[in-house]
């Protein structure tokens, strides 16, 4: 199987298809190599390999995420997390890391987002 087409696949594992099919129809032309590239990269090659669990990956793509500031990709992860088996518990000790390996201001924030988007969850199953 291609990349894109596996990519595809697992990306619709991980994200869910309401969040892919909202992707799929903001695409257009000038964005298009690149969403070929992540579909490609992250998620035909990286996402899709079963070398570590998508709990583990989960939890690294996290704590890489808070890690390096780019937090508007964080609530779009923890929803991923009803889907990849990292538990709140799991991100929490994920945030740890962050805490001691690239600073606390970062691990709080990424926090405050999980907490928020948890609670978004939440409430959506009511």
């Amino acid at each position: 199987m291609d990349r894109q087409k596996r990519g595809m696949e697992v990306r619709r594992e991980v994200l869910g298809d309401a969040h892919v099919d909202r992707a799929e129809a903001a695409r257009t032309p000038f964005d298009d190599p690149f969403q070929t590239l992540i579909t490609e990269g992250a998620w035909g090659n990286v996402w899709a390999s079963d070398r570590i669990s998508r709990r583990e990956r989960s939890m690294l793509t996290l704590a890489l995420l808070a890690a390096t500031g780019n937090f508007e990709e964080i609530p779009m992860h923890i929803r991923a997390t009803a889907r990849t088996g990292a538990s709140k518990e799991d991100v929490a000790e994920a945030f740890q890391h962050v805490a001691i390996y690239a600073g606390v201001p970062k691990a709080n924030h990424a926090l405050k987002l999980a907490k928020q988007t948890y609670a978004e969850m939440e409430e959506g199953e009511k």
